[in-house]
């Protein structure tokens, strides 16, 4: 979990004290990072299964699970992000802010990547 969210906070923190977006630097910290590490743990967790994956897992072609999954956090991230940004002000004291406004594409991007590197890492343990 310590490289899923040190790799995310680096490049993007990187990035954007480069091209001097402040908010960049700050969400590499905090929601890219936070939901790669998170999204890492929960993935990796679920096809560990107890140390016993599950055999759908283990038989279908590594690309096509690796990109049911990504779709599917991408999409749960999503939501999350949608919710965040766009209901949460509506209905709570939260004023709306760009920083939210952000987690509609941060969140859903970083799920995607970080299903997208465990699920290929596991799977090569797998087959080996």
């Amino acid at each position: 979990m310590l490289t899923a969210y040190a790799a995310p906070a680096l490049m993007a923190g990187t990035a954007g004290v480069v091209t001097g977006q402040q908010d960049l630097a700050v969400a590499a910290c905090t929601s890219n990072a936070g939901t790669s590490a998170l999204v890492a743990f929960l993935v990796g967790t679920w096809l560990r299964h107890g140390g016993q994956p599950r055999r759908w897992t283990s038989t279908m072609p590594r690309v096509a699970l690796t990109a049911a999954l990504a779709i599917t956090t991408a999409g749960a991230a999503a939501l999350l992000g949608w919710f965040t940004a766009q209901w949460l002000p509506a209905h709570s004291p939260i004023p709306a802010t760009p920083w939210l406004e952000r987690l509609r594409v941060d969140l859903p991007l970083s799920a995607a990547l970080a299903t997208t590197i465990v699920t290929l890492r596991w799977r090569s343990t797998i087959t080996a």
